[in-house]
């Protein structure tokens, strides 16, 4: 009979050592054929001899060669899963066709372009591993353009407002979510899907940690204004409807001052009848009043027209080709 004084005994009592964290990495590519290889094979020296791993690798309709380089890299390692999508969709419906494929425990987001190092995942998932649903990188300086920065600032202001964004709380795109969150995420199968948006509104369980942000090694980014309008809209018209009581308010506002100014128009031509009537007056108020109507019923459009491709079944993704990594764990 062996006691607690046996080795064999004594090492049967002790806890076993926690096994390594499944961590799913979601990139999606654009114009990505000459950063890709580089970073995820600096994914997988740096991370595979700590963590489970697995890549997902997103190809959204990018114009040069990458779909090839992922196709390559997911036949080449055995931890790489590669999604070709059939056009380009936008990075956030690219990040949830990887979400709906991400087998992992913990799911990092980040971008293609080596602005999120390697080397600091590793202080996401520690950080989220203590309980969080989703943990944001928050950074000293940022890398980017002075205008994609001052659009940052915009998009922060206007999340505050339309998302109840907590004060401090920056909203990444190199961030790490929970399987609890990933799994609720990837129920959202509308066209215009808002990733921090739809993470905000079922959870206040976040954390930040302070990471690097790198340059660019190559090329440049592809948020044009076009797409970056398109982003914000996404925000506006999805997450809430405070566009639609900001033209309320503007029309009742328009409103009153008609009135005010409509009983001042009489007093004054009671008062001084020989003041010849005047149109600029007449013609201000009409575009002013005319701009607001415009507004208001361009607001309703684009929540009516974004109902309408959703009823009518506009895909968030279509995907061409998956070549499979050899590793994809069950979720279970």
């Amino acid at each position: 009979m062996r006691t607690l004084h046996d080795p064999v005994s004594l090492a049967a009592a002790l806890p076993s050592p926690p096994a390594a964290a499944r961590v799913s990495i979601v990139i999606p590519v654009y114009r990505g054929q000459e950063t890709i290889g580089p970073l995820v094979r600096e994914l997988v020296d740096t991370l595979a001899g700590r963590y489970t791993l697995e890549i997902v690798l997103v190809v959204d309709g990018s114009p040069d060669n990458s779909a090839a380089v992922c196709r390559r890299l997911a036949e080449q390692l055995p931890c790489v899963m590669a999604l070709n999508l059939s056009r380009n969709f936008g990075e956030h419906n690219a990040v949830m066709a990887g979400l709906n494929q991400a087998a992992g425990d913990y799911v990092v987001i980040m971008d293609d372009d080596f602005q999120n190092p390697p080397c600091e995942v590793p202080k996401l998932v520690e950080e989220i591993r203590r309980g969080y649903d989703v943990v944001y990188s928050q950074y000293a300086v940022k890398r980017h353009h002075f205008l994609r920065n001052l659009g940052s600032r915009f998009n922060d202001w206007a999340a505050s407002i339309l998302l109840d964004k907590p004060r401090g709380l920056y909203l990444s795109s190199f961030k790490v979510l929970s399987r609890f969150v990933v799994d609720e995420l990837v129920k959202y199968d509308g066209p215009y899907p808002y990733i921090d948006g739809l993470v905000l509104r079922m959870t206040r369980n976040y954390s930040q940690v302070l990471v690097q942000h790198e340059a660019r090694r190559e090329g440049r980014s592809g948020y044009t204004l076009r797409k970056l309008v398109a982003l914000y809209l996404n925000m506006f018209t999805n997450f809430s409807i405070l566009p639609l009581r900001l033209a309320s308010y503007a029309g009742l506002t328009s409103s009153l001052v008609g009135l005010v100014l409509g009983v001042a128009a009489v007093v004054d031509r009671l008062a001084h009848p020989e003041t010849p009537a005047g149109w600029a007056s007449v013609i201000v108020s009409l575009f002013i009043i005319g701009g607001i109507q415009l507004f208001a019923l361009g607001m309703i459009g684009e929540y009516l027209g974004r109902l309408f491709l959703k009823d009518n079944g506009r895909p968030q993704f279509v995907v061409r080709e998956r070549v499979n990594c050899q590793q994809v764990r069950s979720r279970a």
